[in-house]
């Protein structure tokens, strides 16, 4: 709970200066970091291979039916769907068309140092398949250049030239040179070949496909690639290969349309041929040159009758056309040719319907929908039932059909009742002729479909329109040189900053004079810095050292907090053991000797006593043997050699119960004796935050110092003293920084209330305060030197 008091107050007063003048001093770190981060990012850039886009744009082209009889032809052009354009796009199998347009199932690699790149249409030479051992599965070769004109596969001794066949487990090749690419000598290349297929999977992925313009058909195409050219021949070829995959869709169905015409007229120019044949026949055999014609007046009602079978049965033959191609089980995925057209609206409607769902069923396969898929299975329900319903259909017309037949032609007997005299061999030749004509006019109605089919072949246009080629980004656009760039920076900056953070995070000790200020408001009464000196007694009339000086400093501070009393006693302790508040006590109480004043220091740190070890004197009888009655208070004092006006009492023998040894009357009774015979009383006493006798012996001083060490005392005893202060509890609480490092042949530097300082000859500045620019400083060779000399 203190600890955390401790840090919250610590944090509550952190502001941005402070913040800037606890991270500045460690510039040389940040300014290695930032180097360090720089040279990463440098090499990332140097040695990554560079990615380019490449991209073109197309548009889909949307046409409008014109209503009119040729709206049938030229209706199929419409586009129906962008988003399945899309996908076709990029699906493999139109990818597998490109890559086999640009054969690149060979890729060439010019083997660098670091990085391997692509050389696509810079590979001085050329790789010829003459055979391959299974094209199914991939091979690469190792390919390095021994001479100009000479080169090893796969490290093999043999050495090649240019035009010479080599054979290896997958096939027998021969490397052509492509002139005019320099000079080939000791570079490697590496060659491989791989299915076009495999090939397509690769690239297929990395096609994007967005809208240039929301809401609009215009599109942009293009793909990521390590190498510029061949991102713009795959996307250029690309959109060539979707148009041209669009008109061989469109096409496929005029093609199958033209291929049952072209039978059919085969078929009827045969029958035709043999019609005509046997009516030349007939005419020899019977020796028919010419006969008179009858009377128009028997034929008018039998002409008309025949006129009317003759168009009837042409309907009829249409009608068992439908029939034979629907009953055709080659045909059950095909749509019904557009020739095959009767004047009847219901059965015209569902041969529409039946096509309409022919088409959707055929755009599920050429996606490459499984069979299996319900919407493929739903169509092909639905096709069933329609060509059932159209057999049925069918079934009833030529019904119709028949019966308008039979009833001309029970017309045309009755006619011919009435012209037996005609003679047998011109009816006969009638019939032929008849049936002549009936071939005649279906051969003519199926030319003219042929030529309808092969305009709405014509007239077929890719529904796509290329507005612009593709062109390259020019520059990588990964990585991006300049985010990357400032990525180090930011990491370079922010790693050591991190780490700083982190480190004072974790620090609990005390490193500067702010980090007192900020937990307590009892006064810093001085600073003093790190002793180098082999002697514990440092202040001397000849000593002007830094230590000395900063120990008179304190001297002169004590005058404002003890107020003018003439014959203080000032009470040193500390946190715990190891402090050095022996040593500060013991130089303290020399410069106030050294000032002409009668001084004496008493060594109350009964359980560990370190006075008179560090004065390097003889022990004698002490305190604790005046308290038990063994000693008088004048054999205590022993005048400290070569010290003037400077004495000390011993703490003597160690007793068992120091605590309560301190709670006798003789103690005050030791006070008011050393008050009448000396002018400043300095005590040693035990560390406040161990036992008692501080507390105990608090009431006889004047003044308390309060012993900090640099680096060792833990914060949170801070925190101890600023509970002592607030509640009065040691008489004028001041704290003194002590084991302040120092730096041979630099001065003593440490730090500030508002950053990193100096000190020269026992004075202390601030950076901060000083005249010169903070900057002009920290990049001084002195000020590296500082930082880094250890000790």
């Amino acid at each position: 709970m203190e600890e955390s008091q401790v840090v919250n107050k610590e944090l509550g007063s952190l502001s941005i200066r402070d913040i800037f003048f606890k991270y500045v001093r460690f510039l040389p770190v940040f300014l290695i970091s930032i180097a360090v981060s720089l040279l990463g990012a440098f090499l990332y850039l140097r040695y990554t291979t560079p990615i380019y886009r490449a991209s073109g744009t197309i548009t889909f082209i949307e046409e409008q039916g014109r209503g009119d009889k040729l709206d049938e032809i030229f209706n199929s052009n419409k586009t129906q769907d962008v988003l399945a354009e899309i996908e076709v796009l990029k699906s493999k199998p139109l990818m597998d068309r490109v890559v086999k347009s640009l054969n690149l199932q060979t890729t060439y690699n010019a083997v660098g140092k670091i990085k391997t790149l692509n050389i696509y249409k810079n590979c001085p030479f050329r790789l010829d398949i003459l055979e391959v051992t299974d094209s199914a599965v991939s091979y690469s070769f190792n390919i390095k250049f021994a001479e100009e004109q000479k080169f090893q596969i796969n490290n093999e001794p043999s050495l090649y030239s240019f035009g010479q066949q080599f054979k290896n487990a997958y096939g027998r090749f021969v490397l052509e040179e492509v002139p005019g690419m320099g000079s080939i000598k000791g570079k490697e290349f590496n060659v491989s070949w791989n299915p076009s297929l495999q090939v397509a999977s690769w690239y297929a992925p990395m096609i994007r496909v967005s809208p240039k313009i929301v809401g609009s058909n215009i599109y942009n195409i293009a793909i990521d690639i390590s190498n510029q050219q061949l991102g713009i021949d795959i996307i250029n070829q690309l959109m060539k290969e979707y148009q041209g995959f669009n008109l061989e869709e469109k096409n496929r169905a005029t093609v199958g349309v033209l291929a049952f015409v072209n039978d059919r007229l085969e078929f009827l120019q045969n029958d035709i041929d043999s019609i005509k044949s046997r009516l030349r026949n007939y005419r020899k055999e019977n020796g028919i040159t010419n006969i008179e014609l009858q009377s128009e007046n028997y034929f008018a009602t039998m002409t008309e009758a025949e006129n009317v079978a003759y168009q009837t049965g042409i309907k009829l033959e249409i009608a068992k056309m439908i029939e034979d191609y629907l009953l055709d089980k080659q045909n059950s995925y095909d749509a019904i040719p557009s020739a095959l057209n009767l004047e009847d609206l219901t059965l015209n409607g569902l041969i529409e319907q039946y096509n309409q769902l022919q088409f959707e069923r055929k755009k599920y396969i050429d996606s490459h929908v499984p069979a299996g898929n319900p919407f493929v299975q739903q169509t092909t329900r639905a096709i069933e039932q329609s060509r059932l319903s159209l057999l049925e259909n069918i079934k009833n017309v030529k019904k119709s059909y028949q019966a308008i037949i039979n009833d001309n032609q029970r017309r045309s007997d009755l006619s011919e009742s009435q012209v037996k005299q005609i003679p047998e061999k011109e009816q006969k030749q009638q019939e032929i002729v008849r049936d002549l004509e009936i071939k005649e006019n279906l051969y003519k109605f199926l030319l003219e479909e042929k030529e309808k089919t092969s305009m709405q072949q014509a007239s077929n246009l890719a529904n796509s329109k290329i507005l612009e080629e593709a062109v390259g980004s020019g520059s990588p656009i990964k990585p991006n040189r300049r985010g990357i760039q400032l990525l180090s920076f930011i990491i370079g900056l922010g790693l050591p900053a991190m780490l700083i953070f982190f480190l004072e995070l974790i620090n609990d000790k005390i490193y500067t004079r702010y980090d007192i200020e900020k937990i307590t408001d009892a006064a810093v009464l001085g600073e003093v810095g790190h002793s180098y000196s082999s002697s514990v007694l440092v202040v001397s009339k000849t000593n002007r050292s830094m230590v000395a000086e900063q120990f008179r400093i304190v001297r002169s501070n004590l005058q404002y907090v003890l107020n003018q009393v003439e014959k203080p006693v000032i009470l040193v302790t500390s946190s715990f053991s190891g402090e050095g508040k022996s040593f500060v006590t013991t130089n303290l109480a020399g410069v106030m000797g050294l000032a002409g004043r009668k001084t004496v220091i008493l060594e109350f740190d009964i359980r560990n006593p370190k006075i008179l070890s560090g004065l390097r004197m003889n022990k004698k009888v002490g305190i604790s043997n005046y308290l038990v009655g063994k000693a008088t208070l004048e054999e205590l004092p022993e005048e400290v050699p070569g010290c003037e006006n400077l004495f000390v009492i011993s703490c003597g023998p160690v007793p068992p119960n120091p605590s309560e040894l301190l709670l006798e009357k003789s103690v005050a009774n030791l006070f008011a004796w050393l008050k009448e015979n000396f002018d400043v009383v300095i005590i040693d006493t035990a560390p406040v935050g161990m036992v008692s006798d501080a507390m105990t012996l608090g009431k006889f001083a004047n003044a308390t110092l309060y012993i900090v060490r640099q680096g060792y005392t833990y914060k949170k005893q801070i925190g101890l003293i600023d509970e002592f202060y607030r509640g009065n509890r040691l008489p004028k609480i001041s704290i003194i920084i002590n084991d302040v490092k120092l730096r041979p042949g630099y001065g003593y530097y440490g730090y500030g209330r508002y950053g990193y300082g100096y000190g020269y000859s026992g004075g202390y500045y601030d950076l901060e305060k000083d005249n010169r620019s903070v900057f002009k400083r920290i990049f001084s060779f002195t000020w590296f030197a500082r930082l880094f000399n250890k000790k």
